[in-house]
């Protein structure tokens, strides 16, 4: 499994960059969002990768970072949804903003994507949102607080809501806990 490549950029096209590492070029299938972030042919870039091995071909995707891997990775995951519109759907937006969308049930983004329809988009929000909340919910019990609504509050920003916005959310939220708080504000972004 090839992690990462790092080496200078030798081609950046619309949808693929080549970056050259140990003498041998890498073509690499990107979304719009990472290629915003590689530098122009010349200078050095990182990304994150995956390898598929399919009948047609050894195909290698690359990623400006690992949140934005682990979403393709999630995508890919659900019945109808290729490296190829995962690729389509990461163009749409930052990781965040498309976690955000999943959490809050937007099939309307999701269906906004050449190759999705609205069955496929709202596979996508019922496989993927319990695993975007639970990601959040093991991100905070992480952090060093022990306050429900701290804890909560720092879920939803990591979900891609925004400080205001989650603060907003938990005022009408009740709960005893970080998770049932963040389900109750999930529910009141709807």
């Amino acid at each position: 499994m090839i992690a990462s490549v790092r080496g200078p950029v030798v081609a950046r096209r619309a949808d693929h960059v080549v970056v050259e590492c140990g003498g041998v070029g890498y073509r690499l299938a990107v979304s719009a969002e990472t290629l915003r972030s590689v530098p122009a042919a010349g200078a050095e870039a990182r990304l994150h990768t995956h390898l598929v091995l399919r009948d047609d071909g050894i195909h290698l995707f690359g990623f400006a970072s690992e949140e934005e891997r682990d979403l393709f990775l999630m995508l890919v995951g659900v019945q109808g949804v290729g490296p190829k519109v995962a690729l389509a759907v990461l163009s749409g937006g930052t990781p965040r903003e498309l976690l955000n969308a999943i959490s809050s049930g937007d099939t309307a983004r999701f269906q906004a994507v050449p190759g999705i329809g609205r069955r496929t988009a709202e596979r996508v929000i019922v496989e993927l949102k319990e695993k975007v909340v639970d990601a959040a919910v093991d991100e905070i019990r992480i952090s060093r607080s022990d306050d429900p609504r701290t804890l909560a509050r720092e879920g939803l920003v990591g979900l891609g809501f925004g400080a205001d916005e989650a603060d907003r959310l938990l005022e009408r939220a009740a709960g005893e806990t970080a998770e049932d708080l963040i389900a109750g504000a999930l529910r009141a972004a709807r």
